[in-house]
């Protein structure tokens, strides 16, 4: 069993739960991951995010999505991660890529979970495959 667990610490765009512990479960599924864990989601602005980034990734900037895997399933069993995604960024992208803010902050939640799932967006086949799944999944 899965727990999803969302904190909102923003108050710029609404956040629908259901919708998006469904998603999770969906891409969950579609992977075909049957471990139990307690995966953390947690909605923010650019100031946290920006903070977050530079202290874990050494990255001094905003950025839309964060993804942290705290557990290794083959030795515990139970898989443990959290993502924290920018509201801002969000607002920000749909504006940009003329999208809605609120299918901005599904494909941020897939994003972040392909990652868990152990996706990467390093190359460019990379990121070509995480932003077809990212479609899918928020499409279906």
């Amino acid at each position: 069993m899965i727990n999803i667990t969302i904190s909102n610490l923003q108050k710029r765009l609404p956040i629908h739960r259901v919708r998006i512990k469904n998603l999770v479960l969906k891409v969950i599924k579609g992977e075909g991951f049957k471990k139990p864990g307690d995966i953390n989601i947690c909605f923010t602005d650019n100031i946290l995010i920006k903070k977050l980034n530079a202290e874990f990734l050494k990255a001094d900037r905003v950025t839309d999505v964060l993804a942290f895997k705290l557990s290794d399933e083959k030795i515990g069993g139970r898989l443990i991660a959290d993502i924290v995604i920018s509201t801002d960024a969000a607002a920000r992208n749909a504006r940009l890529f003329r999208t809605s803010s609120g299918e901005e902050l599904l494909l941020y939640v897939t994003h972040g979970m392909l990652h868990i799932l152990g996706y990467d967006d390093r190359s460019k086949a990379q990121t070509q495959l995480m932003r077809k799944k990212e479609r899918e999944y928020v499409n279906r």
